[in-house]
């Protein structure tokens, strides 16, 4: 089972958004597990405090690294081997294929709050830091749980059909790996006055995969290019 802890000043944003469709149904069923610790709770002075102000002065206030390192050994007893992550700007940028790789072992996320944590705190453990995009959150739990939503999915009967998963934006496997995902139709087939393209109504599944592959592409072309180029490099090609 896929078990995770979250360390958090608000524990009770969890489960959330992680709490409805695929992901929450997953939960219920107990096909991955999650907790969550109120950070505060291991503070040791009379007024509960978990931050203070910062050496060499500055705005706002940095969390303790004592009271975190309380926080994650009462988490670490009962996830003894898990990946400890913590949510920075300055961490490795979070992908599909790092989702892949965290899926495969428990978790203990940290979320941070105020300017963030003490230093010394991040240097005791083998954390690993990762960043969302070039932007700056609140605070960690909105990282969290879209990185718990991206892994979750990728476990085994979370989603219908294990094609899905190759032929989605950012598949690492399959014909479709490296590209963003091809257009979609439904009913009904004449809208606005525009129609669906025939080949999808033609019956020949060859002929839609083509097509959907080479829409991959011309997408991933147009809309990414940065992906395109990546995607040619580890091919050993030349960009287009």
């Amino acid at each position: 089972m896929f078990s995770t802890t979250v360390l958090s000043l608000f524990p009770e944003i969890f489960p959330g958004a992680l709490g409805f469709s695929l992901v929450g149904k997953a939960l219920e069923k107990g096909v991955w597990k999650l907790n969550s610790l109120q950070i505060r709770e291991f503070a040791t002075d009379k007024h509960k405090a978990v931050d203070d102000t910062p050496y060499g002065g500055g705005a706002g206030m940095v969390m303790r690294p004592d009271v975190l390192d309380l926080a994650l050994t009462n988490a670490m007893q009962s996830q003894p081997n898990s990946q400890i992550v913590y949510f920075t700007p300055r961490g490795i940028p979070f992908n599909q294929k790092l989702a892949h790789e965290l899926v495969k072992k428990d978790l203990i996320m940290i979320c941070g709050r105020f300017e963030g944590v003490d230093e010394r705190f991040l240097q005791a453990h083998d954390i690993l830091e990762i960043s969302l995009g070039d932007f700056v959150l609140s605070g960690g739990e909105i990282a969290a749980m879209a990185v718990l939503d991206a892994c979750v999915r990728l476990l085994p009967d979370v989603i219908g059909s294990k094609e899905s998963l190759n032929e989605e934006s950012f598949a690492i496997n399959g014909d479709f790996a490296g590209l963003i995902e091809y257009p979609h139709y439904t009913k009904p087939p004449i809208w606005n006055g525009q129609t669906v393209p025939e080949v999808l109504l033609s019956g020949n599944h060859a002929s839609i995969k083509d097509w959907r592959l080479g829409q991959a592409r011309d997408l991933t072309r147009k809309l990414r290019p940065d992906l395109w180029a990546q995607k040619h490099k580890s091919n050993g090609e030349e960009n287009e």
